[in-house]
């Protein structure tokens, strides 16, 4: 949920001057990119201002998908910290933001640790620490960077990380109310969309996808072109036994933003209704945004992984993984290592991430479906029921996965 490092944040509780402090012309708003663009213009010596604006693009880049944009967000992080070299909190949030936003964890926390130690006092450093902490699989750290974030200001943006502290360890009822908070404290719109989003994925996670369909319509009234809302009204369609409004809900969020987990996501549902060629078309999309992220360096997401791994060669899938695990040892690269070892016939290491992915207790339906197809083909029949069970709980949890899981305890009842 995290893993650009960048939501909700806003500079402005570090040590340079707020925006709302300096005088502002008539023209673009002027916490919008182009607002801000026009005042680096009119003050271009203001670190504050250029921290501000490569923020700002950090969080443009996150919603289009665009490397160019996160290129223009260093560039004016680096201006902010070139004008303001010491104690410039606000420029190595963004930094550690940017660098979380890159699949770049490492560096992630090494700029959230110096500006924590600039400034301890800024939970917006804290919460990118707390990010990075979780992205390297240091738990009980990033629970201690929320719990400071928290202390400090009990807002949207630290609420919802507690949210999802207690989410990856399978608490979805503590994960809600948390979540409602977050909600009730918003100050945006972007924060109100983003609260309704997770609680349409919590929902839908307990195996309600009425109540999801409707916590991400509530959200679409306000935000009618938030595409990861049209995402969480797509899945929970689906869920529901709804295709053709599903298809169209996922075609409405790519028209906004073509993100790899909708293409992916649209892709495996028209492929599940037999709908060839309208799959291939969405999996080819993913293939040339792959084509492009290895060009700038940047290891895989899971999204492409999982995509490998199904949809392409697995042992291609295990090396994506292994690049990805060594600077991002997260619950979710452990599961899509597992299953491209899975899928490349490696069962029994496969067996042991798997295990990793769940270690928490993280109520994640393809997360045990990925461990009860492995358990499958160990031959270990009362694991794999438990698990497949467990990830049928959820409605129609995968387009394709859900039918394989229904086939693999078919088999086992026969067998015994």
């Amino acid at each position: 949920m995290f893993t650009a490092g960048a939501v909700f944040l806003a500079p402005g509780d570090g040590t340079a001057a707020p925006l709302a402090s300096i005088p502002r012309a008539a023209g673009p708003p002027a916490g919008s990119v182009e607002g801000l663009q026009a005042r680096v213009v009119r003050l271009p010596k203001d670190p504050a201002g250029w921290a501000a604006l490569g923020m700002a693009y950090v969080q443009q880049g996150r919603t289009t998908a665009d490397p160019a944009t996160y290129a223009r967000a260093e560039k004016a992080l680096r201006t902010s910290l070139t004008l303001q070299a010491k104690d410039n909190t606000d420029a190595q949030i963004g930094m550690g933001a940017l660098a979380a936003s890159r699949h770049d964890f490492p560096t992630a926390f090494a700029w959230a640790l110096q500006a924590t130690k600039s400034n301890p006092y800024s939970a917006s450093a804290h919460g990118v620490l707390a990010d990075a902490f979780t992205q390297l699989g240091r738990y009980a750290e990033a629970d201690e960077a929320v719990q400071t974030m928290t202390d400090l200001r009990p807002d949207a943006a630290s609420l919802a990380r507690a949210s999802y502290a207690f989410e990856l360890k399978g608490d979805t009822r503590q994960a809600r109310d948390l979540m409602r908070r977050s909600l009730t404290a918003a100050a945006t719109p972007a924060d109100s969309a983003f609260a309704h989003t997770i609680l349409s994925s919590l929902t839908l996670q307990d195996g309600d996808a009425q109540g999801a369909l409707s916590e991400a319509r509530t959200g679409l009234r306000a935000a009618p072109d938030d595409s990861a809302l049209l995402e969480a009204s797509a899945r929970a369609h689906e869920a529901l036994g709804e295709p053709a409004e599903a298809v169209a809900e996922y075609q409405a969020a790519i028209a906004i933003t073509p993100l790899p987990h909708y293409l992916l996501g649209l892709g495996e549902l028209q492929q599940s209704l037999g709908h060839k060629d309208q799959a291939e078309a969405q999996y080819a999309l993913l293939s040339a945004q792959d084509r492009i992220r290895e060009t700038t360096g940047t290891p895989a997401d899971t999204d492409a992984i999982l995509f490998e791994a199904d949809h392409g060669r697995p042992q291609r899938a295990v090396a994506m993984a292994e690049e990805a695990l060594r600077t991002r040892p997260f619950v979710a690269v452990h599961d899509a290592y597992a299953w491209s070892l899975h899928r490349a016939g490696r069962h029994a290491e496969a067996l042991e991430q798997a295990d990793l992915a769940l270690a928490l207790g993280t109520r994640n339906a393809l997360f045990r479906y990925h461990r009860g197809a492995i358990h499958h083909a160990l031959g270990h029949t009362d694991a794999s029921r438990a698990d497949l069970e467990q990830a049928l709980r959820q409605q129609a949890f995968h387009p394709l996965h859900a039918t394989a899981a229904r086939t693999m305890l078919q088999r086992i009842d026969t067998i015994e």
